[in-house]
C-alpha cells in the first residue's frame, strides 16, 4: 500500500479521492488551507476505518508550500505518491485579477506554482522511494501562457487565467518527465472529466457535465493502479491517454516557461 499526499482534499474532487484512497488501504495526507475542515475529514477518515494524517497550507505562499513539504517529507518518509489536486476555479463571472501572498497571479500561483515548488520539495523522498508517482491534476481547457505577461497583467480575464495555468502545469509536467526518466518515478497529467460538480465549477456560473465520481476514477487510474508507474509524461483524458495543447510540447515554449517559472519561485 502507498502513502499519498494529496493537495485540496477538503471538498469536491479531492475529498472522494482522499475516502477511494484510504478504503483501498493507501495511507492519506490530507491536506487543506482549513485546520478545522481538515482535521476533521482526517477523523472522518479514520473513524471509517482508514487512516489518515492532516497538514494545513496556504498554496498560495510559496514559504507555506516548501515548509509543507519539508514537514510531509519529516513525517512520512514512506511517500510514495503525490497527487497537485488543489485548485483555485475562473472566480466567479466579471471577478478582477487576484495576486498571492507573493505577488503573483493568483491562479498561476495557486495551479502551477505551487505543484511545481511542492514536488521540488518531496521528489528526494519520492526518488528514495521508487517506484513512485506523482499526479498533476490538470485541464482540457488549456491556453498557451503569455510569456511577455506571464502575470497577466493586461486585459485579464479568470477563464483564460485558470487555462493558461493548466497549460503551464502540462509543460512542467512533460519537462519533469524527462528529468525523472530512469529513475523510478513517473509524472502524468490528467483532465479528470469536464465541468464536474463541484463548487468550483458552480461559483463560475457554469452548469455540471460530469460528476465527481468519473473524475476521481481518472485520477485513481494513475494514482494507484499500475497506469500511473506505465506512463511517465503522458497527458490523460479521463482514463485515456491524449494529448496536451500542441504548444505545450514546443521545446521553445518550454525554455522559456521554466526560464520564468524559475524567476518566480525565487522572486
Amino acid at each position: 500500500m502507498s502513502t499519498v499526499l494529496l493537495t485540496g482534499s477538503t471538498s469536491g474532487l479531492g475529498r472522494r479521492l482522499a475516502f477511494e484512497l484510504a478504503r483501498a488501504g493507501h495511507v492519506v495526507v490530507v491536506h487543506g488551507r482549513d485546520g478545522h475542515r481538515t482535521a476533521r475529514l482526517a477523523a472522518e477518515i479514520d473513524d471509517a476505518g482508514g487512516e489518515a494524517d492532516a497538514v494545513v497550507a496556504d498554496l498560495s505562499s510559496l514559504a507555506e508550500v516548501r515548509a509543507l513539504g519539508v514537514r510531509v517529507a519529516a513525517a512520512h518518509p514512506d511517500l510514495d505518491v503525490l497527487v497537485n489536486n488543489a485548485g483555485v476555479g475562473f472566480g466567479a463571472p466579471g471577478a478582477g485579477r487576484e495576486e498571492s501572498a507573493d505577488g503573483h497571479e493568483l491562479r498561476m500561483a495557486v495551479n502551477y506554482l505551487a505543484p511545481v515548488a511542492l514536488t521540488r520539495a518531496l521528489l528526494p523522498v519520492l526518488r528514495k522511494n521508487a517506484p513512485a508517482r506523482i499526479v498533476n491534476v490538470g485541464s482540457t481547457g488549456q491556453v498557451p501562457v503569455d510569456l511577455d505577461d506571464i502575470e497577466f497583467t493586461s486585459g485579464y480575464v479568470g477563464v483564460e487565467a485558470y487555462r493558461r495555468s493548466k497549460f503551464a502545469l502540462a509543460v512542467h509536467t512533460f519537462a519533469l518527465a524527462d528529468e525523472l526518466a530512469g529513475s523510478g518515478v513517473s509524472v502524468n497529467v490528467v483532465h479528470p472529466a469536464t465541468y464536474m460538480d463541484t463548487s468550483l465549477v458552480r461559483d463560475a456560473g457554469v452548469s455540471p457535465l460530469s460528476t465527481v465520481e468519473e473524475g476521481t476514477a481518472a485520477v485513481l487510474a494513475l494514482a494507484a493502479t499500475d497506469t500511473g508507474l506505465h506512463h511517465n509524461g503522458t497527458y490523460f483524458d479521463g482514463t485515456a491517454p491524449s494529448r496536451a495543447h500542441p504548444e505545450a510540447y514546443d521545446p521553445g515554449v518550454r525554455r522559456r516557461l521554466l526560464s520564468a517559472t524559475d524567476r518566480m519561485l525565487t522572486s
